[in-house]
């Protein structure tokens, strides 16, 4: 075989690689492209919509959603589910508003633990059975909305937030014009960023959702890992319950109907799978963004009907699903014709030296 057969062969076994890298690229970062078009377009087409106040309101909203996306990121990685967090949220506003009257303190903590014992509880039987996350997290879905009920006498008690507490300021004071709880994201985001991809905790999520089986004979944590995700999924829900009773003054029992929904929108649309052991945390920060921005963009067209945000969020949600499908599977043939290309290239017959003379 001669010199060129040698270099064409080599050169179609780094092109399945080179296709890769464009392939992971597109699935973990499509939707900040997605995020940073709509932007353009919405500032092409409405004028105000670069101002301060518009994007500070937009990011103030994305904020007290953004916690319930950061916590089920986590459960996902592991190809798991969590139902209940937006029942959890609801009970960590009304706890928060309940609490505030005995300082900021307790306002604070008594959603965090509260919620995040529930998440545990709901880790332990995920982990210590052979239950699905979806059943078990529906239950607690149930179980977190009846505690609400009962806390407020099935709604019809209204807990507020203590008038002078300090707990009020939480999310609506800001710091060089922003808002605290777009700082408060931020930091938290920062923190999901750095344990996912620096930790070896972030390394055994993925691993759990890739193939949980093969994550307990490599002798990876999995118990303990699937009991912090949902830990943390819990309180982190309850977290942003806080914040919203916080910003309102109050806790509602009817917040957080259907909000595990919006929730897991935004991880999809970020690009983390829902099978799991693929995805980043990065990116479903720019989930809820995209939400908050197709919310901006249905107020701006002046569409009355709220439902029309449902519809638009559907539509979006299927065209993404489909693009991940379709993206792993072309990742799935990538790596067989990276593998065939590389045997290929090992079999290939070293060229014969040249003869001098001929």
């Amino acid at each position: 075989m001669s010199s060129t057969s040698v270099e064409s062969t080599a050169v179609k076994a780094q092109r399945p690689g080179n296709l890769a890298q464009t392939l992971r690229f597109a699935q973990r970062n499509g939707s900040w492209v997605v995020l940073v078009l709509m932007v353009i377009v919405m500032a092409l087409a409405f004028d105000g919509f670069l101002t301060g106040s518009n994007l500070g309101q937009i990011a103030r909203q994305a904020s007290f959603y953004a916690p319930l996306a950061l916590g089920l990121t986590f459960v996902i990685f592991t190809g798991g589910i969590d139902l209940s967090i937006g029942s959890l949220y609801a009970l960590g506003g009304v706890l928060a508003a309940w609490a505030s009257s005995a300082g900021f303190i307790p306002a604070l903590l008594a959603p965090l633990v509260v919620c995040g014992v529930i998440g545990l509880v709901q880790g332990m039987i995920v982990a210590g059975t052979k239950i699905p996350a979806f059943i078990v997290t529906l239950a607690g879905m149930m179980f977190a909305r009846g505690l609400v009920l009962f806390i407020t006498d099935e709604g019809s008690v209204t807990h507020h937030v203590a008038p002078g507490s300090g707990f009020k300021s939480l999310a609506n004071g800001n710091i060089l014009g922003i808002g605290n709880t777009v700082w408060l994201v931020v930091i938290l985001f920062i923190i999901g960023v750095v344990v996912s991809k620096r930790t070896s905790y972030g390394v055994t999520l993925l691993a759990i959702g890739g193939q949980e089986d093969a994550a307990r004979l490599m002798g990876l944590p999995v118990k303990r890992s699937l009991l912090i995700a949902h830990t943390v999924s819990g309180m982190l829900a309850g977290f942003a319950g806080a914040l919203t009773a916080s910003y309102t003054g109050s806790g509602v029992t009817t917040l957080g109907v259907g909000l595990e929904l919006t929730a897991i929108s935004a991880v999809v649309l970020g690009g983390t799978m829902l099978t799991g052991g693929s995805g980043t945390i990065i990116g479903s920060l720019a989930g809820i963004t995209i939400l908050q921005l197709v919310a901006n963009l249905i107020n701006r067209l002046g569409l009355s009907n709220s439902n029309w945000q449902s519809v638009v969020n559907g539509v979006l949600l299927v065209v993404v699903a489909v693009a991940q499908t379709y993206l792993s599977r072309m990742q799935a043939r990538n790596k067989g014709d990276a593998a065939t290309a590389q045997e290929a290239a090992k079999d290939a017959p070293e060229p014969e030296p040249a003869v001098p003379g001929l």
